[in-house]
């Protein structure tokens, strides 16, 4: 199991930065996690942890070997619930995640539904979601199929929050050589789902790992809000159950990238450790 770090752990620091806080952590993988269309005036002067979807592969790859890392995906989290607008992030910037994930020699992009920010989003029924959804990804999942790229679902919403949700996207899209899942387990906890059983539901479609737990304080908001940014605190210290979770990945023959989503360098660094102890036990 390689254990990398997502690329947002100091706020208001440009990419670069990112990518050597990473290497100084100890690790050797990396997500590209936060990218845009075009350009921004945050990327431009140095704020913002970003890289344009229109970017040179060169231009990232230059940055990423600096520090003699390796990218394992290209988060590519969309709206797919509101009507399609040009100031969304949805099935156009993942074609395009899937187009620089291929030239970046990166296997994996990982997108999921997301919350809905509109009435005619709210106001949809389970079979409109889905029937969204599905609409939404048949374009990207053409490319990734013609790329070789793995498309993972991550539970991050009303629908793959939940096994059950997860299972009917997976049903309708097929293709199942292409759309796999990236299992969240601090997302799926929240949203009302439960990460373990995902695990044991979906076996070997499991092909990246992002790893969050949650405090026990954050049990009221359960099946109320699907998905959080970052975990607060280091795997092991909440109740979501994360060793269970890394046994039962193992037992599947997991050995893909996993993620830290966590934020604080010695929460970062105290989960780190406690997965290479329960993954070597």
């Amino acid at each position: 199991m390689k254990i990398g770090c997502f690329a947002l752990i100091q706020p208001f620091s440009p990419m670069r930065r990112q990518f050597e806080l990473i290497r100084q952590l100890g690790f050797d993988y990396a997500d590209l996690t936060d990218n845009h269309d075009g350009a921004t005036l945050g990327t431009e002067y140095g704020f913002s942890a970003s890289f344009s979807l229109d970017s040179h592969p060169a231009t990232i790859l230059d940055m990423v070997n600096e520090f003699n890392l390796t990218l394992t995906s290209v988060c590519a989290h969309a709206n797919l619930l509101d009507p399609t607008s040009p100031d969304r992030y949805a099935t156009a910037e993942i074609i395009k995640a899937i187009k620089l994930a291929h030239f970046l020699g990166v296997k994996q992009v990982i997108t999921t539904e997301g919350d809905p920010k509109t009435d005619f989003g709210h106001h949809l029924t389970d079979d409109q979601r889905l029937f969204s959804i599905r609409e939404k990804l048949h374009e990207p999942i053409r490319w990734a199929k013609t790329f070789g790229i793995d498309l993972l679902l991550e539970p991050h919403g009303i629908l793959t929050d939940t096994v059950d949700g997860m299972s009917r996207i997976l049903d309708a899209l097929g293709n199942e050589e292409t759309v796999g899942i990236n299992l969240d387990t601090g997302n799926s906890w929240l949203g009302g789902g439960d990460p373990l059983q995902f695990v044991k539901t979906f076996g070997s479609r499991i092909k990246h790992v992002h790893w969050k737990d949650m405090p026990e304080e954050w049990l009221p908001k359960r099946g109320t809000q699907f998905g959080c940014g970052m975990g607060l605190i280091p795997l092991g210290d909440g109740v979501v159950g994360i060793e269970a979770i890394v046994k039962e990945l193992l037992s599947h023959g997991f050995d893909g990238p996993t993620t830290l989503e966590i934020a604080g360098e010695e929460a970062v660094k105290v989960s780190a450790e406690r997965l290479r102890k329960w993954s070597a036990s």
